[in-house]
């Protein structure tokens, strides 16, 4: 296994060449027939995402993100014409939020903005970071479902419509709050989680609500320096519970996404899964040391993202390019509405407990 430091990586580790034409500007039709790239310790297979059924051994534990997108961003204006782009980042109160905020100049304290015809507003209280507090006039909730678009990401050209508002979020969320959605999770229908139990799987719901920042880029070359937004994650006792017997019983965990995994990395310590909700600025880079997942569902990230350096931790850097490549050749469609991975580690060997995995280095871990 790679045990790169992260003090010796930079953006260009990260960075790879993709044409615009793989990126998957609109959902399949049907949810679960996307293409499945599964990268093993030894080589790929091209499969679709319904093989993910024979792949799943009974007794495994899947682990979902239940977090539901809201309709986060708003278009506005101030009294002086000048238009106004807000992508809310977290409701703090019934009426109040911390945003970005997007206009030829930077609002100042009691900036007015107005959305909609219904002339409701919201006043810019201050700065918090590279967020702004905005108060609303009426329920933050209230002001996105009437005025709010469903916030897709900036690699999507068309504007959010009806499909958009179906698609771009899970079967099964439920707590609303993210402001983007775990994308591996898309590709999954009620009757694959059915068929999956039926198999003999078992699956878990955890929350992390995903914040605007993951559509913000890394601003330093070298990795060690940048720092992550913070995210809300809640863990339920007994999803908590059943975490941890299936660890201690030896049976294989995998993370639905990327949210997922940061959710159970970042309640993981010495005596298993904390229950609970937090915050966790956790950035995985590699030679981040792995308490939790065993393997990890994903679709395709972007270049020079934290994601992509996630994944690089998780499966190793050389084999996620090559994984990359592949696909590249291959055709796979990219991104948040393409096509998905299913990343497994290497086992360095397997006692009557827990598998235990190669060693890797001491990485940075940030403070939960």
């Amino acid at each position: 296994m790679e045990c790169t430091a992260t003090a010796e990586l930079t953006l260009a580790d990260f960075d790879f060449e993709l044409p615009a034409e793989l990126i998957a500007q609109q959902p399949l039709e049907d949810r679960s027939s996307s293409r499945l790239l599964r990268v093993r310790p030894d080589g790929l297979d091209d499969l679709g995402f319904g093989d993910l059924l024979r792949l799943v051994a009974p007794g495994e534990l899947l682990v979902f993100n239940d977090t539901r997108v809201i309709k986060a961003r708003l278009f506005g204006r101030k009294p002086s014409g000048g238009q106004v782009e807000v992508l809310v980042e977290r409701v703090l109160d019934p009426h109040q939020a911390l945003a970005l905020v997007r206009t030829s100049h930077s609002p100042k304290p009691g900036t007015r903005i107005v959305f909609g015809a219904d002339e409701s507003a919201a006043t810019v209280l201050g700065r918090r970071d590279d967020f702004f507090e905005l108060a609303f006039d009426q329920e933050v909730m209230a002001t996105l479902d009437r005025h709010g678009h469903v916030p897709l990401p900036p690699y999507i050209a068309h504007a959010d419509g009806a499909t958009d508002r179906q698609r771009y979020q899970t079967v099964y969320a439920r707590h609303a709050g993210a402001v983007a959605a775990p994308t591996a999770g898309l590709h999954f229908t009620p009757e694959l989680l059915a068929s999956l139990r039926e198999r003999g799987a078992s699956c878990v719901f955890v929350t992390l609500h995903v914040g605007a920042g993951t559509f913000q880029p890394v601003r330093t070359d070298r990795i060690a320096q940048h720092r992550m937004h913070a995210e809300r994650y809640d863990i339920a006792p007994a999803a908590a519970t059943a975490i941890n017997a299936a660890r201690a019983e030896g049976r294989r965990v995998t993370a639905i996404g990327t949210t997922s995994l940061r959710a159970l990395e970042s309640a993981a310590g010495d005596g298993g899964v904390a229950a609970g909700s937090g915050e966790t600025r956790l950035f995985v880079t590699p030679g981040f040391r792995f308490r939790v997942v065993d393997r990890l569902l994903t679709n395709f990230h972007l270049p020079k993202s934290t994601l992509l350096m996630l994944v690089s931790a998780f499966a190793g850097t050389e084999r996620i390019r090559t994984a990359y490549a592949h696909a590249i050749a291959r055709r796979y469609r990219f991104f948040s509405y393409g096509d998905a991975m299913l990343l497994e580690r290497p086992v360095r060997c397997v006692t009557p407990g827990r598998p235990k995995r190669e060693p890797s280095s001491a990485s940075e871990r940030q403070a939960r």
